[in-house]
C-alpha cells in the first residue's frame, strides 16, 4: 500500500509541475515559474524516495535519504527564493 501511495504522489507532484510551468507559458508569470520548479524538485524527492524504500532492498548499505531531502530543500529554497524576488 506504501509503494501506491509514494507513486501516487510522484504523479501528482508531476502533474503539478506540469500544469504550472503551461501557466507560466501562458502568463510569463515568474512566480508561476519557481512555483514549478519547486514541484520538479519535490518530484524528484518522491521518486529518489521511491527508489530508496522500495527498489533498493532493506538490507543494501544505500541509503539515499540525504539525496532525497536535498531535491527537498531545493525545491523549498526555490520557491522562496520566488516569493521574495516578486515581493519586491
Amino acid at each position: 500500500m506504501a509503494e501506491a501511495i509514494y507513486i501516487l504522489c510522484a504523479v501528482t507532484s508531476i502533474l503539478c509541475a506540469a500544469l504550472l510551468l503551461r501557466g507560466y507559458r501562458a502568463t510569463r508569470t515568474r512566480l508561476l515559474f519557481w512555483a514549478s520548479v519547486c514541484f520538479v524538485f519535490l518530484a524528484i524527492n518522491n521518486v529518489i524516495l521511491y527508489v530508496d524504500l522500495v527498489l533498493i532492498p532493506a538490507s543494501s548499505p544505500i541509503d539515499l535519504f540525504w539525496y532525497r531531502n536535498a531535491a527537498a530543500l531545493i525545491g523549498m529554497l526555490a520557491l522562496v527564493f520566488g516569493l521574495v524576488w516578486e515581493s519586491r
